[in-house]
């Protein structure tokens, strides 16, 4: 390919301003170094900025800190960036993946409800009800469908912000961690 027309790749930098590294995990969590939770109000910013970033471009942290880290630490730190990010985004699959089991349960209890109350509306026409006929038969008719309310929302609408998310994780999950010294 021609480096003319080679789609540009450049990082999209997140600068992130602490005092030491200790703020950037959270600090109740006694899991080894490379296993910690983030800080909620650090990944909340990085996360934020993330999705304002072009998707194309690949991410850089730029943290500066007032205080240098232990030097293990700061080896480490991008390792337990990335998974962090990598477990975040395992987690949104999982949960995707639960929604679109209970979208396919919920599709089936929903079409056999919807069956059975299309076949009692149709028998209590051909009961010869007329009075009550129409009306009997519309409530059946709509119970169904209000039956199918949930599956239909699960498959057109709920998924979106999973598989968004879990596009966001995952690009955070290989995003560069660059540590630097503040003047």
């Amino acid at each position: 390919m021609d480096s003319r027309h080679a789609p540009r790749t450049t990082p999209n930098v997140i600068s992130l301003r602490l005092r030491d590294l200790s703020q950037l995990f959270n600090s109740l969590d006694p899991s080894p170094f490379i296993d910690r939770d983030l800080d909620a109000d650090a990944e909340e910013f990085i996360v934020s900025w993330t999705k304002e970033l072009p998707s194309h471009h690949e991410l850089k942290l730029v943290i500066d800190l007032t205080v240098a880290p232990p030097p293990d630490r700061a080896a480490e730190t991008q390792d337990a960036v990335r998974h962090y990010f990598h477990e975040r985004a395992e987690s949104k699959l999982r949960e995707f993946h639960q929604l679109m089991r209970r979208g396919r349960i919920s599709l089936i209890i929903g079409l056999l409800f919807l069956a059975v109350c299309l076949t009692i509306a149709n028998l209590f026409e051909k009961l010869g009800f007329v009075a009550l006929s129409g009306i009997v038969r519309e409530s059946f008719i709509i119970v169904g469908w209000v039956a199918m309310w949930r599956p239909l929302e699960i498959y057109l609408y709920d998924w979106w912000p999973l598989r968004s998310e879990l596009r966001v994780f995952r690009r955070l999950s290989r995003m560069e961690v660059e540590l630097t010294r503040g003047k």
